[in-house]
């Protein structure tokens, strides 16, 4: 498995890491903890040291269950979660409310508001730290951005908490250039996670050079866009209740004919390499300029292996015109 730096920090992670929103169930039709711990330690032993992570994903559920696979094994785990989605204060921005499947504006159990003010940021800190079951954090992350606290302030409470030993390293995601500049104002940002693939490229007109030019590591999540680049989900799938999926445009029958067929084109690439669909995906995230690490999902086991072996595959300059053509 290949490693690479997160940005100026000296951490090295690799470059395929585990997208832990699913196994939070939340959003994604349920979870079994067994089978989303086993899959963790799949991942790892296939190689997969990063392992990402946030409080939302299950409203605490994920971060837990990431801390009870890695407890005995945490020195061979970068680890990595967020803050910034609250719901045990109401103040910043409302942002959407929940219940334990998935957002519904009807709902009351969860008010889920963006915000990032310092006393919160300490506050989050804390409950991730207990729910992992760890001492520090190595990527802490500001999940979305708000407008009623000034930025330095965010990143002064982040300074202090990497000073303290609590964080080794700041991240954002779901920033714009011109945030990430603020950021950047107050202090060093090692990374910048966004939502990049083949199918979602929007990233590339701006925050990809952006961080690739100022040394900022670039975490691409959903780059098998939920699964859709797999070639395992085709026009007849069904999904569980509360699975996100379900009223999703591009889960639609015709959204899907579509993508199957583009993936066809792919086919005789991944036969030539002896992978898979999602393995061609995923190293295609990898070798674009300035997209460092590729978080992506698993809930089994054979997932998890899967996904870490496209982190030692190189495809040719060919290779990647013939995929990136739509």
């Amino acid at each position: 498995m290949k490693r690479r730096t997160l940005g100026q920090s000296g951490i090295k992670a690799s470059v395929v890491g585990f997208g832990a929103w699913a196994v939070g169930g939340w959003m994604w039709g349920g979870t079994q903890e067994k089978d989303s711990i086993a899959a963790i330690h799949a991942a790892i032993d296939a190689g997969i040291s990063l392992i990402d992570t946030a409080p939302i994903y299950g409203f605490g559920r994920s971060e837990e269950i990431v801390g009870k696979a890695i407890h005995d094994c945490r020195d061979k785990v970068v680890l990595a979660t967020k803050c910034g989605l609250v719901w045990h204060r109401e103040q910043g921005e409302h942002y959407f409310n929940s219940d334990e499947d998935h957002p519904r504006q009807d709902a009351s159990q969860y008010n889920v508001y963006r915000y990032l003010g310092p006393e919160s940021i300490r506050e989050e800190v804390e409950m991730s730290l207990r729910r992992l079951q760890t001492d520090r954090i190595d990527l802490y992350q500001t999940h979305w951005q708000e407008g009623t606290t000034p930025i330095a302030d965010t990143m002064a409470t982040l300074l202090k908490l990497k000073q303290e030993g609590k964080i080794r390293a700041i991240g954002v995601s779901n920033v714009s250039v011109a945030q990430l500049d603020e950021y950047r104002k107050a202090g060093v940002i090692d990374s910048d996670q966004e939502k990049y693939s083949m199918l979602h490229r929007a990233p590339e007109s701006d925050l990809l050079p952006y961080c690739g030019e100022n040394n900022i590591a670039f975490l691409a999540y959903s780059p098998l866009a939920q699964g859709l680049l797999t070639g395992k989900i085709g026009p007849d799938r069904t999904f569980a209740p509360g699975d996100q999926r379900n009223n999703s445009s591009l889960f639609s029958a015709d959204s899907r004919q579509a993508i199957s067929q583009r993936l066809e084109k792919f086919r005789p690439i991944a036969e030539a390499h002896g992978v898979t669909p999602g393995q061609l995906a995923i190293a295609w995230n990898l070798q674009q300029a300035g997209c460092s690490h590729a978080l992506v999902g698993a809930r089994t086991p054979d997932q998890a292996r899967e996904n870490a072996g496209a982190g030692d595959l190189t495809l040719t300059p060919d290779e990647l015109n013939v995929m990136t053509q739509e």
